[in-house]
Formats: structure tokens, C-alpha cells, sequence
């Protein structure tokens, strides 16, 4: 359960940054005006809930009606709640960086993306157990909280449909999101197929997936940023293609292309770190054989390398679209980053387990 919802979350946060982009075109005074959000919140929430319980049915083959119930009210609450918070933190790291001098691209992403996974795995469990304890005794409160918000939706359309800001973004704004969920909910499917048998699998995975997606997403910021300074909606600017070399978006003098590469770099003292502190947290001591490491940062430079050229093809493909990049591409690029994490990761396993590394088996018993 907790993986597929914590999946969709993570999304869900990245959405939000929309919220820093507006930043760049003055329109601070609408930071906080959370309608739309709130609508998405709730009517993503509950379809999260609703394709795991469907996920686990087909996998499973079970179905328990109090448990979907549950699961579908811990669900729209976390949503909800995760996105007012993750709103405001965001909204308030913009002012301050402005007020610093701060480019918001390169600090509101990060942030927002780690405070993502931190606050709403947070609210999950704590809602959950919350819920969990009471069901038996309250029966009905799942269908009651769930019909509460489902009572709420129309209501928080109608305000969004009234300001001009989010009026666009209320009928256009759903394809990303919805698209990016199902995609992260087919890499949970992967991830519980791959743990049945490397259940040391799952220690990686977040950090593998989070690193990747918050390079990912500096760099759509960045190119979304860079356009709507040069031209307008639906024009690229001279000389621009969507589809270029790879060696272009990682070699050329273009800024884009130097924000790849630093990019790039960041990946290996960044991953080195984390991985070293997973390996003493879980078993007390730090010691990775030389292959698996090696392994593992081919794993997550690939999926990097790959993400960042998808954000470039991406972002310009939506913006010659007319699609605004600040609704669509981060959602896509999280949620493929996801996918490719878990598959790079469990091809990293399953090759070094297949040899004997004895990483790879400690952190499969």
C-alpha cells in the first residue's frame, strides 16, 4: 500500500513547482492561492488509492472492502494536507531567495523535492496508524471522510474557475499528473515484483529515484525558465530544435548544456554519500565491495544521463506545443525517473546476485 501512495505523493509535491516558476514572471501576490491545487490534491489522492487497490487485486488476487476503504481516506488526507504544507514551504523559499538574490530554480526544486518525500511519508504513516487503530470501533469514518472531500471538489473547482491563474490550468493541468501517476504506480508493480527476492532492493530505491529527480528537476526548471525569458509561447527561440544530439545537451557551450554537466558531476559524490550512509544505518558498518558501487553509479549516471536529455526534448516540445512546461514536464520526468531507477537498480542486482557479490546477497537476507 505504501509504496504505490508514497509513489504518487512524491509526484504530487513535484507539481507544485509550478508555484517557483510563476515566481519569474512577478506574480508573487498569487503564490499562495491553493484552489486548483487542493481540487488535484483530493481527485489524484483518491485515483492513487483506487489503482493500487486494483494493482494489488490483479497481483494478489484479494480484496478486502475496509482496507480499500482505509487506504482511499489516508490517501486524500495526505494529499491534501502534504499539499498546503509543501505549498507554503515553497512559496516562502522563493520570497527568500529573491529577497538573497538567489536563483529559485536551483533552491525551491531541491527543497521542495526532499520535503516531498519526508512530509508526505510522514503524514501516510501517521495517518494511517492513526485511522488503522480506530476503524474497528468507528467503522464508518473511512466513507465519511472520504465522502467529505468528494463534497468539498465542487467547491474548490468553482473558486479555482474564478481566478484567472489557475482558470487555464483547472482543464489542461490533468494529463501530467494522472499520466505521471500511472507510469509511477507500474515502477511500484516492478519494485514488488523485484524485492520478492532482493528485498535489500528497497533500501536503494528512494535514494536512487530522489537524487535523480531532483537533478531532473532543477534542470526543466532551468530550460522553462530560460524560455520564458527569450520568447513567447509556442516560438522557440533562433536556432533552437527539439530534437538534438545527445552530444549537444551534454558537450555543447549552451547554457543548458553547462547546467548538464554540472549536473552530471553531482551524481557520483552525491549518490557515494548516500549509499555508504544506507549501508552503515542498515547493518552498522560501511563496506560496499568495489563492484557493487561501481555498479550502482553506472545505474543512477545512466538514469541521470537519460533524464536530462528527456528534459531538454521534452520541455521545448511542449513549449513549440503551447503547453506551458511549468504544468507538464517535471510530473513526466519524476515519474520516468522513478521507473528507470527501479529498473536500473533491479538490473544491478540481479546481474551482481547472479555473481555472487557479496553486497548484493547481504542485503538480500
Amino acid at each position: 500500500m505504501s509504496g504505490h501512495t508514497s509513489s504518487y505523493h512524491y509526484h504530487h509535491m513535484k507539481r507544485r513547482i509550478q508555484t517557483c516558476l510563476q515566481a519569474h514572471r512577478g506574480k508573487f501576490q498569487h503564490c499562495y492561492r491553493k484552489n486548483y491545487s487542493k481540487c488535484q490534491a483530493i481527485v489524484v489522492g483518491l485515483m492513487s488509492a483506487v489503482v493500487a487497490v486494483i494493482m494489488v487485486g490483479i497481483s494478489r488476487q484479494e480484496f478486502d472492502l475496509s482496507h480499500t476503504l482505509l487506504l482511499c481516506s489516508c490517501s486524500v488526507i495526505t494529499s491534501s494536507i502534504a499539499s498546503l504544507i509543501l505549498g507554503l514551504i515553497t512559496a516562502t523559499v522563493i520570497v527568500l531567495s529573491h529577497w538573497f538574490h538567489i536563483n529559485p530554480d536551483n533552491v525551491a526544486t531541491p527543497i521542495a523535492a526532499s520535503l516531498g518525500d519526508i512530509t508526505s511519508l510522514a503524514l501516510l504513516s501517521w495517518v494511517a496508524t492513526l485511522l488503522y487503530e480506530v476503524i474497528d470501533k468507528v467503522y464508518w469514518i473511512s466513507p465519511i471522510i472520504i465522502g467529505s472531500y468528494i463534497f468539498v471538489i465542487p467547491f474548490w473547482v468553482w473558486v479555482a474557475k474564478k481566478n484567472k491563474y489557475t482558470n487555464s490550468v483547472l482543464y489542461n493541468g490533468w494529463t501530467p499528473v494522472v499520466l505521471a501517476m500511472l507510469i509511477s504506480t507500474f515502477g511500484g508493480f516492478i519494485l514488488d515484483i523485484l524485492m520478492s527476492n532482493y528485498t535489500g532492493l528497497a533500501a536503494f530505491q528512494p535514494v536512487i529515484n530522489g537524487v535523480g529527480g531532483n537533478l531532473v528537476s532543477v534542470q526543466a526548471s532551468r530550460l522553462s525558465t530560460a524560455l520564458h525569458q527569450s520568447s513567447e509561447l509556442g516560438t522557440l527561440p533562433p536556432d533552437a530544435r527539439i530534437c538534438i544530439s545527445p552530444v549537444d545537451v551534454y558537450c555543447s557551450n549552451q547554457p543548458y548544456a553547462v547546467t548538464t554537466r554540472v549536473l552530471m558531476v553531482m551524481v557520483i559524490p552525491g549518490h557515494l554519500t548516500f549509499v555508504y550512509a544506507i549501508s552503515y544505518i542498515q547493518r552498522g558498518d560501511a563496506s560496499l565491495t568495489p563492484l557493487f558501487v561501481c555498479f550502482y553509479l553506472l545505474a543512477a549516471f545512466v538514469q541521470v544521463a537519460i533524464l536530462l536529455y528527456v528534459a531538454y526534448v521534452l520541455t521545448y516540445f511542449f513549449w513549440l506545443q503551447k503547453v506551458d512546461p511549468d504544468n507538464s514536464t517535471i510530473p513526466y520526468l519524476t515519474a520516468l525517473g522513478d521507473l528507470l531507477g527501479i529498473v536500473l537498480l533491479g538490473i544491478t542486482f540481479i546481474f551482481l546476485y547472479s555473481i555472487g557479490d557479496p553486497t548484493t546477497t547481504k542485503f538480500s537476507t
